[in-house]
């Protein structure tokens, strides 16, 4: 029999979805999505349906180790906190840094920030939130004076316009976009606009798509500002009562007429009127903005152009309307409502407010000043000025711009250690000092979603050997460096209560972060609760509805902003604009351990628009190199007209676990914005060339290859093993060996033409494959599901053993083509094939037949873009 279903909270996107985990008799976790959670209603986007196939102790660091040795707790607990007191004692408290994540638990970041600010001194702790969510953070405060969001998702099914600006939510948030479109479906009135550079899944299925030229929102927003004044859109009444600075921002954004943003956007006249005109006789507006406007050098103030307008209409705290920041992570929010961020202290409150928390927290020595923000924490590593950094549920020698630079920064500084799940990440290779953290299913504690929504995450596993969840580590450190008392917590429920004590600590409705009402609930039966929470008094859906902000006066502030100068490059370069894919997530240290989620890209890619490619003698799937002054990487070329000539776009998500160089923010540029200070990883220049490859390779095996001697390579799990994509700059005759070792003992198979270069190998032990390798001076044509499915099948006979040489399924063995719904594995070919027949001419009716798109929703538009592409073709 099954265990009680546990519920939980994904620990993905900052949609915040709830999670039913079932452990089974047999080790596994059925996961299903809680029906009762009001952030997913049941449903699961293919990330999180696929959580109980990343619960795998394969490849963890279950015992701490220092400087490279297994040790117990007690001895890597005492190295920490004796080499962390050595450098305070020699060179003062701001010669430490702490950098966390919105992976992170509540309660974890809650006493790491109380260990730094408070009791250590020094504000140098700052997050990868940093990466995703500072601008908006900014953009709140200037606007409102307070890091508030207004609206809640209930907000998206009520809008009658919804206007994603530099969200691919298709993607990277499904299931919120998946309940637009059934509002949408129920209320066909309801339009949706998408303003983004690429040609998104988002994109394609909105009413109006403005490709706008990357960093033209600032200048799409002040125009509209303008437009909404001279369309008699102002709410003339809220902005009188409520705002301050709108005659001054009015004066910066009225020279921008739809003629003069046209031009600095890339947008038709037409399209830009269309949309001013869509947004001003609209009441019900709702704008989601995410990464496309934060990770900017101008992200603030494109946060602030787009509340312009809200206020400017009065479209804020009302159902149906306002600007909503969409967060990134699961407990990006809860960073930031614990002081997380190295500008802010804990429970929202500034630097001014330090005697506040000193005296809650009896702490004297607090920090009173901002500590360093992320890109200059290690650019102090690298000038050595910061001696020491713990770093905690992050891989920022893939994740910061520069990252080759940070790689250095800490193999160059005196003492780093990483608390994390694996210690073969890239940054956990850089430690001296390494701690096993418990990760997801093991450890208990709170996330805050988008909408302010606090949900429990709830252990259902036990901690696997030493593993340790990441309160209780810093709680030992701090103990240890003679802080015991303030750190004398036994369980996250002590925690989550003396957080929730402190955002009610003197406030009396002055600060926007107020959970007190918290205090002396059950934290086991904590039900998934938005703030504020104050005490003796309701959850609050949204703020502003009385027009009633947090700043000295009270009044919101109009943001007068200014668009930036057009992004400079050299002739043959092109515009490097980062982001992610549907199926993974951050660097891949859990996505990359399931094969379904490696089956819809399995390596590092690069769009390329038809006409760059052209003129840069780049053919599709051919491998393209892509180089600066900062470093380089190797990529898949994608020609495709869904990007914007000019631009090329790569995911963020490869590492050097699963590819040779695609550690695309190698080349990005450590330029921040001068508010948030979030690093603008949209916006780097870059040249690219075709990469001079010998000879291309694709591999199936049941082990993991060493591909040391490619030039080029990158692999990911698959069902029974691994596949693994090669590049060769010189052609080999024994890269076989190199890959697969000694295969004197197994039954191989080979075939090579001398004349067209192509050549095959298999491998097999009894009737299993073990592996298989294809060659060709061109990309590799393998059917890369077949392929894979091979590791799994019985080849028993001559003909199959043929087959997996050939690298085709025969005519009784239908190729399921590339894949395209990877919660239930359905390929391209499978769905074209239904198209063909007639059998299913609409998404839906594809759906009914083979459960594609019936989950998530996520592949939706690939499955429409195949069927049009068959009308079309049958048309012909």
């Amino acid at each position: 029999m099954s265990r009680e279903a546990i519920r939980t909270t994904c620990p993905y996107c900052g949609v915040g979805c709830g999670v039913l985990a079932t452990p089974q008799p047999d080790g596994t976790v059925t996961i299903a999505g809680d029906p009762d959670h009001p952030a997913n209603f049941g449903r699961l986007c293919s990330k999180g349906s696929a959580l109980g196939e990343t619960l795998s102790l394969e490849g963890r660091q279950l015992r701490p180790m220092v400087d490279g040795t297994e040790v117990d707790w007690d001895t890597a607990l005492d190295a920490v906190a004796d080499r962390l007191k050595s450098v305070i004692a020699e060179y003062g408290p701001d010669a430490v840094g702490l950098y966390g994540s919105g992976q992170l638990l509540t309660e974890d970041y809650y006493v790491a920030n109380k260990l730094m600010k408070g009791f250590i001194g020094t504000a140098n702790i700052d997050t990868n939130s940093r990466l995703c969510m500072a601008s908006s953070v900014a953009g709140h405060k200037r606007a409102f004076g307070s890091d508030t969001v207004p609206g809640c998702y209930e907000d998206f099914e009520q809008a009658d316009l919804i206007v994603l600006v530099g969200s691919n939510l298709a993607w990277c948030h499904p299931v919120l976009y998946q309940r637009i479109l059934a509002a949408k479906e129920a209320r066909p009135d309801m339009r949706v606009v998408v303003i983004d550079p690429r040609r998104t899944n988002a994109a394609e299925q909105a009413d109006l798509h403005l490709a706008i030229a990357n960093d033209g929102d600032v200048a799409l927003f002040s125009g509209l500002l303008a437009h909404l004044v001279a369309s008699n859109a102002v709410d003339r009444r809220f902005v009188e009562k409520h705002t301050t600075g709108f005659e001054t921002a009015l004066e910066l954004a009225e020279p921008w007429t739809i003629t003069q943003v046209a031009g600095a956007t890339g947008l038709s006249t037409s399209d830009v009127a269309m949309f001013f005109d869509v947004f001003a006789g609209t009441e019900n507006v709702v704008t989601i903005f995410s990464q496309g406007v934060n990770q900017s050098v101008s992200g603030t103030d494109k946060a602030n152009a787009i509340i312009n307008c809200h206020l400017a209409t009065g479209r804020i705290g009302r159902p149906g309307m306002g600007p909503f920041s969409i967060t990134g992570q699961p407990n990006a929010m809860g960073g930031r409502e614990v002081g997380g961020l190295a500008n802010m202290l804990a429970a929202h409150m500034d630097f001014d407010k330090a005697n506040i928390v000193e005296r809650f927290w009896s702490a004297p020595n607090i920090a009173r000043e901002p500590g360093l923000k992320a890109v200059d924490l290690f650019a102090a590593l690298e000038a050595r000025t910061v001696k020491a950094v713990w770093i905690m549920a992050t891989n920022p020698v893939v994740s910061m711009p520069d990252a080759d630079k940070a790689r250095e920064a800490l193999l160059g500084c005196h003492t780093v250690i990483v608390s994390d799940m694996y210690a073969t990440t890239d940054t956990a290779r850089c430690a001296d000092i390494f701690l096993p953290a418990a990760g997801w299913g093991e450890k208990s504690g709170t996330v805050t979603n988008s909408e302010r929504r606090i949900s429990r995450q709830r252990a259902f596993l036990a901690h696997p050997g030493e593993a340790r969840p990441d309160w209780w580590i810093i709680c030992e450190v701090a103990k240890r460096l003679g802080f015991g008392d303030a750190f004398a917590f036994a369980s996250p429920a002590e925690i989550f209560a003396e957080h929730a004590a402190l955002s009610g600590f003197e406030n009396g409705g002055t600060r926007d972060f107020d959970i007190s009402g918290l205090m002396d609930q059950d934290y086991d039966r904590l039900v998934p609760t938005q703030w504020p929470v104050r005490a003796s008094s309701s959850p609050v859906a949204r703020n502003f509805a009385d027009g009633a902000f947090f700043t000295p006066d009270r009044r919101a502030r109009f943001i007068a902003t200014q668009p930036p100068p057009p992004k400079a490059t050299a002739p043959g370069q092109v515009i490097l604009n980062t982001g992610r894919v549907r199926d993974h997530w951050h660097t891949m240290t859990r996505t990359g351990n399931t094969p379904r989620l490696s089956g819809h890209y399995a390596e590092p890619f690069v769009e390329i628009h038809p006409t760059d490619a052209d003129r840069l003698g780049i053919r599709g799937a051919t491998l393209v190199q892509l180089e600066n002054a900062l470093g380089r990487a190797v990529m898949r070329a994608q020609v495709t007209d869904r990007q914007r000539p000019g631009t090329v776009f790569a995911p963020m998500h490869w590492t050097g676990a699963y590819s040779s160089e695609g550690r695309v923010n190698a080349l990005v540029a450590p330029m921040a914005d001068p508010v948030s200070g979030q690093p603008g990883l949209k916006m780097s220049a870059v040249s690219l060339y075709p990469a001079k490859v010998a000879l291309y390779g694709f591999a199936v095996s049941a082990a993991r290859p060493d591909c040391a001697a490619a030039d080029y390579w990158a692999t990911a799990r698959a069902e029974g093993g691994w596949r693994t994509e090669l590049g060769l700059f010189e052609a080999t005759d024994d890269i076989a060996a190199s890959l697969f070792g000694d295969a004197t003992a197994l039954d191989v198979l080979s075939y090579s033409d001398a004349k067209s270069g192509r050549a095959s190998l298999a491998a097999f032990a009894g009737p299993r494959l073990v592996f298989a390798l294809w060659l060709a001076p061109d990309p590799v044509l393998v059917s890369r599901q077949w392929a894979v499915a091979q590791l799994t099948e019985t080849h028993d006979k001559p003909m199959a053993r043929s087959a997996v040489l050939s690298g085709r399924p025969g005519a009784d063995r239908p190729d399921p083509g590339p894949l395209v719904c990877s919660c239930f594995g359905v390929g391209a070919n499978q769905i074209a094939e239904l198209a063909a027949s007639g059998e299913a001419t609409t998404v839906d009716a594809v759906g009914a037949a083979l459960k594609a798109g019936t989950n998530c929703g996520s592949c939706r538009t690939e499955i429409r873009r195949i069927i049009d592409a068959h009308r079309l073709q049958a048309a012909e």
